[in-house]
């Protein structure tokens, strides 16, 4: 073994590295040191990366399912939980136990399809259950009172009865990027915008008339200072 930081491990955590490796003589291993998901986007940009400089993409479609992603995900700058997709996704049976006492255990059943690394499609198994919708709110920090301000229709159609349910939405734009060869879904769209967002077909954003802002009941207002 080499490197500066083998002096910092003890044999044992060394010996348990190589067995959960598996590595041997010429093998790299690398190291990552942050927060987790700044480890995993980190380390996950870097095999990419690797793959491509060392000719390991075979050109192949490889289709996957991405499952058990965390239900929720801890905002340390507001000292909250937020989702991970949104509120109404539904957490694992056998995790809904944790909500109250550790919400960063739950796993979430959303799922993603993903296409030769690739995100095209991603979706999840709704809640529909009036009671675990509330209790996925107090995990949130939603109070009762904002609850029912907010998602009162929501939570009465849930007491009321709702089916088991879920969806996915695919990219559509993505695919026909992928079999068409190219990296950016603006090569395949009927009319991009451009890089200032604005669309040279029909010159928008434009000005609109103030008689068509009167018919929708909407007004400008000036940015405050």
């Amino acid at each position: 073994l080499q490197s500066p930081i083998i002096k910092f491990l003890p044999d044992e955590v060394l010996d348990g590295i190589l067995k959960r490796t598996q590595a041997s003589a010429g093998d790299l291993i690398f190291f990552g040191a942050d927060k987790k998901k700044i480890v995993n986007d980190s380390m996950g940009a870097l095999r990419d990366d690797l793959g491509h400089a060392m000719g390991m993409t075979s050109g192949a479609w490889a289709p996957l399912w991405v499952v058990d992603f965390p239900l929720l995900e801890y905002d340390p700058d507001n000292s909250r939980w937020n989702s991970l997709h949104h509120p109404f996704t539904a957490p694992k049976a056998e995790d809904v136990e944790h909500l109250g006492s550790d919400p960063g255990r739950v796993l979430s059943r959303a799922y993603d399809m993903v296409l030769n690394g690739t995100e095209i499609g991603g979706g999840s198994i709704r809640i529909h259950q009036r009671d675990l919708q509330q209790r996925v709110f107090d995990a949130l920090g939603v109070d009762r009172e904002e609850a029912r301000e907010k998602f009162g229709f929501l939570l009465d159609a849930l007491q009321y009865g709702a089916p088991p349910h879920g969806g996915i939405a695919f990219g559509i734009d993505r695919i026909v990027a992928m079999m068409a060869g190219v990296d950016s879904i603006r090569d395949v769209i009927a009319f991009p915008k451009t890089q200032k967002a604005s669309c040279l077909m029909t010159e928008a954003p434009s000005s609109v008339d103030n008689s068509q802002l009167r018919e929708l009941h909407i007004r400008l207002r000036g940015k405050e200072n």
